[in-house]
């Protein structure tokens, strides 16, 4: 059974113009043409597509995923799957524990209720480049140690 560009991206849960994209960065293939010079989609362009939308759920980027199908493609596949997704969880950890550093800040500043970045009037002000801006003025650039 073949598809068209607008039922296969409905299917896929994407767009036309992403199945487009993919195309022209090999991600999926060029499907034939019918006779009146539409795509002609199979199934198996829809569950790609499924598997590509879900890597990248899991924070793949799309080089991510076109070197995961190129290694999966090969005639003997190697192991890069759980390689990449053991770098990828600890890349994901370390971006947990930044933006859990950033949140704290953000708790921080709201509890204090600092009302500006250069004109702070809270008691205990969170921001660090208020005292730099009071040393040396707000906007100048010029720092005094």
């Amino acid at each position: 059974m073949s598809m068209r560009s607008g039922q296969v991206a409905e299917r896929a849960g994407v767009n036309v113009e992403t199945l487009r994209y993919y195309e022209r960065r090999g991600l999926i293939a060029v499907p034939a043409r019918s006779t009146g010079g539409h795509r002609a989609y199979s199934e198996d362009t829809v569950a790609l597509l499924r598997v590509i939308k879900s890597a990248q759920r899991l924070g793949f980027t799309l080089d991510e995923v076109a070197e995961l199908l190129a290694a999966g493609s090969r005639r003997h596949p190697t192991p890069d799957l759980r390689t990449r997704a053991v770098a990828k969880l600890k890349e994901i950890e370390q971006r947990m524990a930044d933006l859990a550093t950033i949140r704290a800040s953000l708790q921080q500043l709201v509890d204090s209720r600092c009302d500006s970045l250069t004109g702070c009037t809270c008691a205990d002000c969170p921001i660090p480049y208020v005292d730099l801006a009071r040393m040396g003025g707000a906007g100048t650039g010029s720092v005094q140690a």
